[in-house]
């Protein structure tokens, strides 16, 4: 019986785990942090030996292959000693794909937007009435989707909507997606790839690495950095491909072929969410999803939390959580989104973030700052100059009690942070969660007044 062993157990690895098992492998989890209870409790029931707080290089290098967590980089000791060794070293996608079958894979990567396009494209082939299943980067492993459809009858074929990041490609060796998108790409992770924009770009272009002539590659005909590396790279790309530009957006409609589709009445909005929807529609339309089905989704779509989140209104005001956006490019797109002026939540724990994109729109759009981090010192040299009120809030109860002071009915209260959130948040879902609550509670203390 082959010996492989997984290293990390989230949501890939105890994915991965249990599919080799189910497949016939000897497997060992390692995992040099705690192991979440949840997945804990799945490997006891599988009988899938593990350990935590520890890696046991005897053990570890033992194996004939290792799965390895996105999580973990190639300059961890234990990755040195694998590669050392010559043991082949793969992912959970990578692994999952194995088993997959005649399934057709619709893969979805970029630096932003990656999870409402992913989530798009799922509910528009689900509300059609299509066998698919999401997955990879958000929601369930690839691996796990696997396991489960592996006993299905083959009543009618399988699709799998998977968003992945740069970390997940990197690891894989033949996996394929019969679609593959790529959204942009914009400087992010870049400590993983030595610092270097291009390094970072050939890991996003790994998803077209094996694709073929009867295959489909959508891109952004907008993006600088995609655009430089395929006339650099002129090779690379094998399968058809569909290029979305600004010219497929007017008047709120996306122009696909020979298709106008109205996005005005949908939840989707935004330049940035009319370019997400534009590649979702024209994934749905290559696997036979009818342009009526096409707007039925659009309309019944719900973008998922913490990303341009309609929370609702209080006394004419607006407010949208929209604590995802943990980068200057992603604040870029919220600002641009909101057509009434707006009171801006911002900060957390800066990552080094140039402003300078932001500026016009600041100049423009922001009637008030609200400076939501322990060091606001930066926020406030750069926007400072602006003259507009800015107040400092140091949990998400008091910056929505500063936001309602300066709203006024026809106003839009946008947090929307440019930063991580660990210097007072769990994560940026625990900052949305805890936004999205202050705010509710606000509403209900209106209306009993």
């Amino acid at each position: 019986m082959k010996k492989i062993v997984i290293l990390g157990s989230g949501e890939s690895g105890t994915g991965a785990a249990i599919l080799a098992k189910r497949v016939g492998y000897d497997v060992f989890v390692s995992d040099k942090s705690p192991i979440k209870q949840q997945y804990k409790d799945v490997l006891e029931q599988q009988g899938i030996a593990y350990e935590e707080g520890t890696h046991s290089m005897d053990r570890i290098l033992e194996a004939g292959e290792v799965i390895k967590s996105p999580g973990i980089p190639e300059k961890t000791e234990v990755m040195k000693a694998i590669r050392a060794k010559g043991i082949p070293v793969i992912g959970e996608i990578e692994f999952g794909y194995r088993y997959a079958g005649d399934a057709k894979i619709i893969a979805i990567t970029g630096s932003n937007g990656k999870t409402t396009t992913t989530t798009l494209t799922y509910h528009l082939l689900k509300t059609a009435g299509l066998n698919v299943f999401m997955g990879g980067n958000v929601g369930d492993s690839f691996a796990g989707l696997v396991l489960e459809t592996l006993d299905q009858p083959a009543m009618e074929p399988r699709m799998y909507v998977l968003e992945l990041s740069s970390f997940q490609l990197d690891d894989i060796d033949t996996f394929r997606p019969n679609i593959a998108m790529l959204l942009n790409i914009t400087p992010d992770h870049l400590d993983r790839y030595e610092y270097r924009m291009e390094n970072y770009v050939q890991s996003k272009f790994r998803i077209v690495r094996n694709q073929q002539l009867s295959d489909l590659f959508i891109t952004n005909a907008d993006d600088e950095s995609i655009q430089h590396f395929m006339e650099n790279n002129p090779g690379i790309i094998h399968p058809v491909m569909q290029q979305v530009s600004s010219d497929d957006l007017q008047n709120g409609y996306v122009m696909v072929d020979e298709y106008a589709f109205d996005l005005s009445s949908t939840r989707l909005k935004g330049p940035h969410n009319a370019f997400n929807a534009s590649c979702a529609i024209r994934a749905a339309l290559e696997v036979g999803v009818s342009a009526e089905d096409i707007i039925e989704g659009l309309l019944s779509f719900s973008p998922p939390p913490h990303r341009l989140e309609q929370i609702g209104q209080i006394n004419g005001v607006n407010w949208i959580n929209d604590s995802k956006a943990t980068n200057v490019d992603s604040v870029f797109f919220a600002l641009q989104a909101v057509n009434t002026p707006i009171v801006w939540i911002v900060g957390g724990t800066d990552k080094g973030n140039d402003y300078t994109p932001l500026l016009n729109l600041v100049r423009e759009r922001v009637k008030a700052i609200v400076c939501l981090g322990v060091d606001n010192e930066k926020l406030k040299t750069v926007f400072g100059p602006f003259g507009v009120p800015m107040a400092e809030a140091k949990s998400a109860v008091e910056a929505v009690e500063l936001a309602n002071k300066m709203a006024l009915s026809g106003d839009t209260v946008l947090l929307s942070p440019a930063c991580a959130s660990f210097d007072l948040f769990k994560n940026y879902e625990d900052r949305g969660d805890q936004f999205r609550a202050a705010v509710i509670e606000l509403r209900q203390i209106t209306n009993n007044e």
